[in-house]
């Protein structure tokens, strides 16, 4: 049993050379991660639907393919589990609706394929808010998901099922998506790394919104800073997973050809990072700010040259705001209506509440400052390639808050996440390394930030952090 629960939170890369050795089969290594969701899930609820008998099917596959050495891919027999909002073809969607809830795409999102196509197998799917739209991963389809470092405390969200899954040892790769911090900040809340792509390197199409056809570009303006991307236990694991993912698709088209990312390549000395202690016009909590300095000691300690510097992104946040709810709420209103649950009164106010639409007048103006926010923070970056800071004010929250505790002052749960909100903003890549842990006992990530196209360098500079302050940690499950 020590050994099966062991390799439940092996990184992908030992996987799959036990898998390649044939030291393991696909079908044993998914068997041993059913048998974990079974043991566990009942205490998260992250694993919201399975897919068994197709599982066991791909992975049979996989073994033919192992055994006689004949057309191995990439991802070869790897157990693996897909955000609920991101479309399976057979495999049950959601979007966490109830109007969605007997929805089965009859295609697969091209991110999705790319997972099936470097032979990962599916074992199921995770939790997420009510349409992907909050940091508390709950909706009126499955419940609520907990934290597996507290179960009275949230993992984060929209992609929280998948964070709390890979924290669990439930799977080995993930795939979520990032609106607003929904791959970063639950990664922080979890103990887990994700990566949020720069906008338009990994293609976003079927993503679920609502009753929108998710393979057709459409409103509401917040699709234009989402991505979709990798999660995992481990850095390697995030870099692998990336180079699989990347890519230009017909069904994305604003995505763009990129280059394979070779962290191992790079020099990370050679990379000056500038350490941001502050949330971008919120504050950061003591413990959080301490995490991140620490990180930056621990960078210098590695060799990489660190300044305390304060990139230009205060306005950030309000624009992310500005562009996310320009079309007033008006197509989310007409094409579902009452079909929201009422339960959720920040998902109500966010998408529905009513307010004036802009002009296109006034959306190009609103696009045009977008436009310049970028400028100035790329100029920024010319002498900071990367930006090390907090993802988010506080540390996993408890269920069901509005505001959260920042050191004895109250903050709206919506403005704790600009640490968050300024990368997709600037539609530039950021990951999320684990740097410890809170008074509770809780995980505290640190958020690393790079120039547009600038994934190698990201993940080189997350791979030093890891290195040097732990990286990831079994919760007490």
């Amino acid at each position: 049993m020590a050994l099966a629960e062991d390799l439940c939170f092996a990184p992908a890369r030992k996987l799959l050379a036990m898998l390649t050795a044939r030291e393991i089969s696909s079908t044993e290594l998914t068997r041993l991660f059913y048998d974990r969701i079974r043991q566990v899930n009942s205490q998260l609820n992250a694993v919201v639907t399975l897919c068994e008998e197709r599982a066991f099917k791909e992975a049979a596959e996989s073994d033919r393919r192992l055994a006689t050495k004949s057309g191995v891919r990439p991802l070869e027999g790897l157990p693996i589990t897909i955000k609920d909002s991101i479309s399976t073809e057979g495999v049950r969607s959601t979007d966490g609706m109830k109007i969605l809830e007997h929805n089965v795409p009859e295609r697969d999102a091209p991110t999705v394929a790319r997972y099936r196509q470097a032979g990962a197998v599916i074992i199921g799917k995770t939790n997420i808010p009510e349409m992907a739209m909050d940091y508390d991963c709950e909706n009126p389809v499955f419940g609520a998901t907990n934290n597996p470092w507290n179960p009275s405390r949230v993992p984060g969200g929209s992609s929280g099922g998948e964070a709390a899954a890979l924290a669990a040892g439930f799977c080995a790769l993930g795939l979520g998506s990032d609106y607003g911090g929904s791959i970063r900040v639950l990664a922080h809340f979890s103990g887990v790394v994700g990566l949020k792509p720069t906008w338009g390197t990994i293609p976003g199409s079927g993503h679920l919104f609502g009753p929108f056809d998710p393979f057709v570009p459409g409103p509401p303006p917040i699709v234009s800073m989402a991505t979709i991307g990798p999660m995992a236990r481990y850095v390697d694991d995030l870099t692998l997973a990336y180079n699989i993912l990347r890519g230009p698709d017909p069904s994305s088209p604003y995505t763009v050809p990129s280059n394979e990312a070779r962290p191992e390549t790079l020099d990370a000395r050679k990379v000056r990072c500038a350490l941001f202690t502050d949330g971008g016009g919120v504050p950061v909590s003591n413990e959080i700010r301490a995490a991140v300095e620490h990180a930056g000691k621990a960078l210098q300690k590695a060799g990489v040259e660190v300044e305390g510097a304060t990139p230009p992104i205060l306005r950030a946040a309000e624009l992310w705001w500005m562009f996310a709810t320009a079309d007033g709420g008006q197509p989310l209103n007409e094409a579902m209506g009452d079909k929201v649950n009422l339960s959720r009164p920040r998902l109500r106010q966010f998408l529905f509440e009513p307010q004036p639409s802009k002009s296109a007048a006034e959306f190009f103006g609103i696009a045009i400052q977008r436009d310049m926010f970028r400028i100035e923070l790329a100029k920024f970056m010319e002498r900071y390639p990367i930006i090390i800071g907090a993802p988010f004010c506080v540390t996993a929250f408890e269920h069901g808050v509005m505001e959260v505790d920042i050191d004895g002052s109250k903050c709206p749960l919506f403005e704790a996440n600009w640490p968050a909100l300024w990368v997709n903003c600037a539609a530039l890549p950021g990951a999320v390394v684990s740097a410890g842990r809170d008074k509770d006992g809780l995980p505290i990530g640190v958020q690393v930030v790079g120039r547009a196209f600038g994934e190698e360098t990201v993940l080189a500079i997350a791979k030093v952090l890891e290195q040097q302050l732990g990286g990831f940690q079994r919760p007490p499950l």
